[in-house]
């Protein structure tokens, strides 16, 4: 049976341990680094699953690390950080963070977020299941199901997040009708769906910014008020 791999990035010792014990003993293999350029030896070195990464961190925050990351990798990212203000979630969620957990936090609550990131990475929810198209066509973008990647009407490939992936199939598969967050939620995350539903909003923009939709004024994803959101063009499946 396959051992997930998690690094632990976070500069308080006590703290590491203390998570590499409990991690261990969940069954995760856990190895820990204390700032950024240990996180960038440790993925060098080595596959990872999860990254459990603080946003108070010496020389470069996790914010920070955590853009970088993303930029290069489609690793699940769980964000810690002493300050539980929704502004910093959501700055954390644009960032492409995969979850977020404010400290101090009960250990178990750390288990089944990492628990929950980790299947969710692992596998699509039956309705998003790959084989069923190859691609999908719309307003000149088009998006591979086999890659997980969006071609630009320029035809310059555009990488998405595992997280953005499924968001966009559940718009092109359930195209000009509108889905409420919770519906949205349901269907990219299934039963592992968080009631955190601004996390939505925020994937909803980074998905707008990738494709060049203007927030204000939006053409293709549309937001429905009081209802939710609606890919609102023709999508042709192929």
């Amino acid at each position: 049976m396959k051992q997930d791999h998690i690094l632990v990035v976070d500069d308080d010792t006590e703290l590491r341990s203390l998570l590499g014990e409990y991690l261990g003993q969940a069954g995760f293999r856990v190895t820990a680094a204390a700032d950024g350029r240990q996180m960038a030896r440790a993925l060098d070195s080595a596959r990872f699953d999860l990254v459990i990464l603080d946003v108070m961190l010496p020389d470069e925050d996790g914010l920070s690390l955590c853009r970088r990351l993303r930029a290069g990798s489609r690793i699940p990212i769980l964000m810690l950080t002493a300050r539980g203000d929704e502004v910093d979630r959501i700055i954390g969620l644009e960032m492409g963070a995969d979850d977020y957990l404010p400290k101090p936090f009960n250990p178990r609550e750390l288990l089944a977020r990492v628990k929950s990131i980790l299947r969710r990475a692992g596998c699509l929810p039956e309705n998003l299941a790959d084989e069923d198209v190859r691609r999908f066509r719309f307003q000149d973008w088009t998006l591979d199901t086999q890659t997980r990647q969006m071609l630009s009407p320029a035809g310059v490939v555009v990488d998405l997040s595992g997280a953005e992936y499924k968001l966009l199939r559940v718009l092109l598969e359930h195209a000009n009708r509108v889905l409420s967050r919770d519906q949205i939620l349901e269907f990219t995350q299934g039963r592992e769906a968080s009631a955190f539903d601004r996390a939505i909003d925020v994937q909803i923009g980074r998905l707008r910014r990738k494709l060049g939709d203007d927030p204000r004024e939006p053409r293709l994803i549309k937001t429905v008020r009081n209802e939710g959101y609606v890919l609102a063009v023709p999508v042709v499946r192929q």
